[in-house]
């Protein structure tokens, strides 16, 4: 552990692993390190000094040029399914350069994302392009602001060097700051070393780190299994309540902490549907917005599956413990998944219908191509959105139906509208905007729309006027069908 005048205080227990987990390695340094984006606000949160890393110096040891008082940097080993294929993998573009202990004593790796070559860079450059890494700081900075757990960015280094993906695209590094970097394809990396000795390292450590309150239970690797499917279960609810879409659902992106993690070809919804998908890899839209609670289920068997040694001594008493753990799955989303629409809704207490309420209300926005954000901001003190489609006769009778079971909540409509103002943003990360604040940014180098966005999506649930840009669905020639992951 060290102090230094930046405010790094460092306790790197991941570089106190069995080395088989990792490689120790450099970021390479680059050309000219400049400061593009600088998270003033998290640097404070972590106990750094933001006035001095918000210089030339900052932007030195954030873009690898500088070592890091205290660190040891280390690319992780890792393994994943890839679009339901197993794959070896690892860090090939990212080096975690140390774990800071906060001012409360939270434990928060930094990592660089583009910071060159590692022992698992598999014929990569390992390097990122600047818009992909921006996309990045937007996203999940909006994210943080939404209130759904996530790996929150401080800082955006551009390099003054070109990376060459399908053109020259201008190169930056991400500093990403996370919980850990612990992932189920770190277990299936262990596991199919078939080493039990270090699944158990794992799981010990996995616990203390994330779930000390389960330490001490009776089968460690079970209370681990419930413990990561219970925080999943919570993410992907906050990801359905708010319209977004993962893209890339696999294994190796799949955050033991329950954070939300790597956001490539990620993306929002504008108008409703469950099979919408974006990702331009996702060919047969295995990661659609309404896939993803399944998805969630077969990448936790996934982990479970890397368990079954440490469940039980009977490999079949095992799997048949794990298997039913797994099944839960499905009643437990569905329980989280209705809490979450009652507060969309705005209800109070429970009855038999509101599911069927909730359910309705998004088969009829499907069908309409309704917008997502808007229409649940839009029903907030009971009216009628505006708009042809919301004054058809089914629709009305939908809201005759909500009106009703508002009338039975026992509460003043006051604690209705506020509720639904909690778990409906009137701003969200919307993809034209997004694209055409990284166009400006990389084709210009004007980084004022990006740094506009920022500001309007710290602020999400604030009310706003119906003509507020933000709050606008593109038009049709602004419409984005495609994202991409930037590697």
């Amino acid at each position: 552990m060290s102090a230094n005048p930046f405010g790094f205080r460092f306790d790197n227990s991941y570089a106190r692993l069995p080395e088989t987990l990792f490689a120790f390695c450099d970021p390479q340094p680059v050309r000219a390190p400049e400061l593009l984006l600088f998270n003033g606000e998290l640097a404070a949160q972590l106990g750094l000094d933001a006035e001095a890393l918000n210089s030339d110096t900052g932007a030195a040891l954030l873009g690898g040029n500088r070592p890091l008082p205290g660190g040891e940097p280390l690319a992780q080993a890792y393994a994943g399914h890839q679009f339901g294929n197993p794959t070896m993998l690892g860090d090939g573009r990212a080096v975690l350069l140390g774990e800071q202990l906060t001012p409360d004593d939270q434990r928060r790796d930094i990592q660089l994302k583009g910071s060159g070559r590692t022992p698992f860079s598999r014929g990569g450059d390992g390097r990122a392009a600047l818009g992909p890494m921006l996309r990045e700081y937007i996203i999940s900075e909006a994210m943080h602001a939404l209130g759904v757990a996530t790996t929150r960015a401080l800082a955006v280094v551009g390099t003054g060097e070109q990376v060459l993906r399908d053109t020259a695209q201008p190169g930056a590094i991400l500093t990403r700051v996370a919980a850990s970097h612990l992932r189920v394809g770190t277990f299936q990396y262990a596991a199919g070393r078939q080493d039990k000795a270090l699944l158990e390292t794992l799981v010990d450590y996995t616990l203390k780190r994330h779930y000390p309150d389960r330490v001490d239970a009776e089968v460690p690797a079970l209370a681990l299994l419930e413990a990561v499917m219970d925080r999943q279960i919570a993410l992907i609810t906050e990801w359905m309540r708010v319209g977004f879409i993962h893209g890339v659902m696999n294994t190796d992106n799949v955050a033991l902490s329950g954070e939300t993690i790597d956001y490539g070809p990620c993306a929002f919804m504008d108008r409703y549907h469950p099979e919408t998908v974006f990702s331009s890899i996702d060919q047969r839209g295995r990661y659609a917005y309404g896939n993803q609670p399944v998805i969630t289920q077969w990448n936790l068997a996934r982990f479970a599956e890397t368990l079954i040694p440490l469940i039980d001594d009977d490999a079949d008493r095992a799997v048949e413990t794990a298997e039913a753990l797994i099944k839960s799955h499905t009643e437990r989303y569905a329980q989280r998944w209705l809490v979450m629409m009652r507060g969309k809704l705005g209800l109070f207490g429970e009855e038999d219908g509101d599911a069927a309420l909730a359910a309705d209300l998004l088969d009829w926005m499907a069908r309409h191509d309704a917008d997502h954000t808007n229409t649940f901001r839009d029903l907030i003190g009971g009216a009628t959105p505006p708009g042809e489609p919301f004054q058809n006769d089914e629709f009305g009778d939908w809201h005759r139906r909500w009106q009703a079971r508002l009338g039975r909540n026992g509460r003043a409509e006051e604690d209705a509208w506020a509720l639904m103002g909690r778990h409906n943003p009137a701003v969200i990360p919307r993809n034209h905007q997004v694209e055409a604040a990284l166009s400006a940014a990389v084709r210009d180098g004007d980084l004022a729309p990006v740094k506009a966005l920022l500001a309007a999506l710290d602020d999400p649930y604030r009310d706003r006027g119906p003509d507020d840009p933000y709050r606008q669905p593109p038009a049709p020639d602004e419409q984005v069908l495609r994202t991409f992951c930037g590697t």
